[in-house]
């Protein structure tokens, strides 16, 4: 075990990829923050009472922090930081109706980070996700490959689940891959989706994979509608901390997520959902995949939709 791992917010999202972190035994600390007095230093008491249990030695801190910066403290030195911070949404809301409030709380975390951890590689996870990782990135100062997004993950383990319980297959059994944005421009690639090896487009018609690839794009809606209060946290947390463990072991692994595009696919000078290889640097390469020319041009929309309201946030 090495390292240290901050995931600042104490919400169901942050909570359970608090725990997962300290179950993978990867971090000698995980700690966990909250604004709400007590709250992460009462879940870290509760998850270190379950270390002999589950077999792990990460141990789990807690702290109270305040947007002025009062505790960030805790946090210092940190190799990993996950940003859980923020508003979830409500039924009826898309994650664009997050962006004011939301960016002022991303902003401050991200200010704290930055000084008690200027070395970190941060991982956003709060909503608007591609909007919110650009705002990190320039409240922080750090270079573009310290701070990444999830969503990629998130959305194609969806279409992964999806596909798998239309066909009635082990999940282990299909890849699927998601591209673009964590929203509306987000761009499924049916090409490199497969089932034991076989495309996907020999299993499924065409409608029936577009129907999967709404469901993939409206997957967080369907569960915000069906819980009422509070938005899905067992699969974002298990993208979110699946990432931080590839930074800390300098795996290298090939992953989708939200990186700095700057060249590749035609593209520059934006967040946007991509694959990437993943290690203790950060992104250390955008790795471009073979799309269709739909799929190529998607992404192109997918990059200037986000582009367009990435630019908004630099005054939030």
């Amino acid at each position: 075990m090495a390292g240290k791992v901050t995931v600042v917010g104490a919400g169901f999202y942050g909570s359970t990829t608090a725990l997962r972190l300290a179950e993978y035994n990867v971090f000698d600390t995980v700690v966990l923050t909250d604004i709400v007095e007590g709250k992460s230093e009462g879940i870290a008491l509760d998850i270190n009472q379950s270390r002999s249990i589950e077999g792990f030695e990460s141990k789990v801190v807690g702290a109270t922090t305040t947007p002025e910066g009062a505790g960030y403290e805790a946090t210092a030195n940190s190799d990993v930081v996950v940003i859980t911070a923020g508003l979830p949404r409500k039924p009826g809301m898309s994650r664009m109706d997050l962006i004011g409030v939301n960016a002022g709380i991303v902003r401050g975390v991200a200010e704290n980070i930055a000084k008690h951890s200027p070395n970190a590689v941060i991982i956003v996870v709060s909503n608007p996700l591609d909007e919110m990782t650009a705002l990190a990135q320039l409240a922080t100062g750090f270079p573009h490959h310290r701070v990444m997004g999830q969503a990629g993950m998130l959305d194609t383990a969806r279409f992964t689940n999806f596909v798998a319980e239309k066909l009635g297959v082990a999940v282990g059994s299909v890849k699927t891959l998601t591209l673009g944005s964590h929203g509306d421009t987000m761009v499924p690639v049916p090409s490199r989706c497969t089932v034991d090896g076989v495309p996907l487009s020999q299993k499924l018609s065409a409608e029936e994979i577009d129907e999967l690839v709404t469901r993939t794009r409206n997957g967080g809606a369907e569960i915000v509608a069906l819980l009422k209060t509070g938005s899905a946290y067992y699969a974002p947390s298990a993208a979110a901390a699946r990432m931080a463990k590839a930074v800390i072991e300098d795996a290298g692994n090939v992953m989708p997520v939200c990186a700095w595009v700057d060249g590749e696919y035609g593209i520059s000078g934006v967040y946007l959902g991509v694959e990437a290889q993943v290690g203790r640097s950060g992104i250390v390469k955008v790795v471009e995949t073979d799309l269709s020319a739909t799929e190529l041009a998607e992404l192109k929309v997918a990059a200037e939709a986000v582009r367009t309201k990435q630019a908004d946030v630099q005054s939030l």
